[in-house]
């Protein structure tokens, strides 16, 4: 609570208020039974119609000022608990920035988008009943003073019904917060189901696996209903122990109360006052056990919000904090990786040595590490042995904002974003100028269909890029890395959806319009890479062979039957 408590920020204003006013409230609820008290003795009892008024008219003052303090602090709670709620989400969105992939693996997309909306609107809910839940214990107070204040042994019932009140819903508190521990997990499992059904739904109608989705949903959505009818039934025991003490405390206080009017020691008015504190004791008795069971819900929320904003990431600029790459130039000695601490080394042994302006092709199997390979040289993993350089320096040591300007990637996976082509394209450079932005896609053979488009580059792009091919994706992705003008261009299985022709035209680009930038392609066909200035060979995360295209013709098993295997391939096409 000590760590979101930060994220109240510039409410604390409203914060603070809500509780003040709520607290006037509960003072000018309480003084209103004592002013009853006095209606009844001094005012109906003994004939006094002006006394009756004037008590009439303070009542109907108190009222107002009641309501208006009620309305005062609802409005700041509000305000507050909103802009909390907004503050927690920025947090945690800019802390969900800052990981590695490392640190995402940890946690589910799922997962995180539930931590983000649900979760953090629990806590919501829980704050802006605590800012009003002082209430509560105010009334609790007041109200016991002023029972006191009226006959103190009458005021003693309500000290016997808290304890028993207290142990009952610190017992239901416990038994439930487990169930809605549990529940939360089942949530991430149900948008985990969700999201992969949206994503992958042309996949679902391919194989008309529609009822195999429903059944996953439906078990994943009967596994929360279990769970929170569980929480719910354990949590229903907290109204009955509230209506018992409520009531056996209104008829022990009803009971005395007459022995005490009948013999001369009390008066209606007061008993009727002690009969109005005793529901107002016992109602703030109630709140609290709301807020009890609102803290009880929320309390697995704030656990799951503080996982993430306590993740640290795994990369961290380095104690050098080198804020310029000198050149293109790449360097593996000895490296080993794994995606886990004692899972299997992806890669292991990797010595290689890469120049200034190099194309350099890879090949490999599935599961070779051509990816994990790449990946390492931006840092979106570190490796777990070995070094790897990048202009001479460890990339442990560069500024990790400073590292990455330089190393443009274009992923396996291509994303673009929901917006027009030119606002895809300038992720790569902010500030380019439409002349720019043509010059790249040229490069990248994206233009040509670019201006097919009716709209051109103002041509709007949904989400996931739904609405272009899989070659036209693939040659925007290529353009916006080269809008960076990186000294380093990692191209992962990019070019995998156009043609050859096409293919042939984006390497011919390259070799002559960025010459001093080092390019690192990884392909499954062994002419996107033949013309590189060397090509690596991965065989089960290690390296099998390097050179060029004539000498692994000559060396490389491996490398000979992909090159064959393919050539008959084409053979074979060309002949049908």
């Amino acid at each position: 609570m000590r760590k979101l408590a930060g994220c109240i920020r510039q409410y604390k204003g409203a914060a603070l208020l809500a509780p003040a006013f709520v607290t006037l409230e509960a003072v000018m609820e309480v003084i209103i039974p004592l002013l009853m008290a006095q209606l009844i003795d001094l005012g109906i009892e003994a004939g006094d119609m002006a006394f009756i008024v004037k008590m009439g008219a303070a009542l109907t003052a108190s009222t107002l000022i009641s309501l208006a303090f009620g309305f005062l602090s609802g409005r700041c709670a509000a305000k507050a608990s909103a802009g909390f709620a907004c503050n927690l989400r920025r947090d945690m969105y800019h802390s969900v920035q800052g990981y590695s992939f490392q640190n995402i693996d940890r946690f589910s997309t799922a997962s995180l988008v539930t931590r983000l909306t649900t979760d953090v609107t629990n806590l919501q809910n829980a704050f802006q009943m605590l800012t009003r839940c002082v209430r509560a214990p105010a009334m609790l107070v007041f109200s016991l003073g002023m029972a006191f204040y009226l006959n103190p042994t009458l005021a003693l019932v309500f000290l016997a019904a808290i304890p028993i009140l207290g142990l009952g819903l610190l017992f239901i508190a416990r038994k439930a917060h487990r169930f809605f521990e549990r529940m939360f997990r089942r949530y991430d499992r149900l948008n985990t189901v969700v999201q992969e059904n949206l994503r992958g739904i042309r996949v679902v109608k391919a194989f008309v696996r529609e009822e195999h989705e429903v059944e996953k949903f439906t078990q994943a959505s009967e596994d929360i209903r279990r769970d929170s009818s569980m929480a719910e039934k354990i949590l229903a025991f907290n109204s009955p122990l509230m209506q018992f003490c409520m009531y056996a405390c209104l008829l022990l206080i009803s009971w005395l109360g007459a022995k005490l009017i009948v013999g001369g020691s009390m008066t209606t008015g007061q008993l009727m006052s002690l009969i109005s504190y005793a529901t107002q004791i016992l109602m703030s008795l109630m709140m609290l056990s709301m807020f009890f069971v609102m803290i009880t819900m929320s309390r697995a929320s704030m656990e799951r919000v503080c996982q993430v904003l306590d993740e640290e990431s795994t990369i961290a600029d380095g104690p050098e904090n080198v804020a310029a790459v000198a050149d293109g130039s790449i360097r593996f000695e000895d490296v080993e990786f794994r995606y886990q601490e004692g899972g299997r080394a992806c890669l292991s042994h990797i010595d290689l040595d890469i120049k200034p302006g190099q194309t350099v092709g890879i090949l490999g199997g599935t599961g070779a590490g051509k990816s994990s390979l790449v990946q390492l040289i931006p840092r979106l993993y570190d490796c777990t042995a070995g070094r790897v350089l990048v202009g001479g320096v460890d990339v442990r040591d560069y500024n990790v904002q400073a590292l990455r300007e330089e190393v443009a990637m274009v992923l396996q996976k291509n994303e673009l974003f929901s917006g027009t082509i030119k606002e895809n394209l300038r992720w790569g450079n902010e500030n380019a100028t439409d002349e720019e932005l043509a010059r790249v896609c040229k490069l990248a053979q994206a233009d040509g269909f670019i201006r097919q488009f009716p709209d051109g580059y103002g041509t709007y792009i949904e989400q996931g890029g739904t609405n272009v091919s899989g070659g036209q994706k693939q040659r925007l992705c290529i353009a916006r890395a080269l809008l960076k003008k990186p000294k380093i261009l990692i191209l992962d299985d990019s070019t995998s959806a156009v043609d050859t022709r096409t293919d042939a035209l984006i390497r011919q680009a390259f070799r002559e319009e960025i010459p001093d930038t080092t390019k690192i392609v990884i392909a499954q066909r062994v002419a996107s890479v033949q013309d590189a200035d060397q090509i690596i060979v991965l065989d089960g995360g290690k390296v099998a062979d390097v050179g060029t295209h004539t000498e692994l013709m000559e060396k490389s098993a491996i490398y000979r039957e992909v090159y064959e295997s393919q050539q008959k391939g084409g053979d074979e096409n060309g002949a049908a």
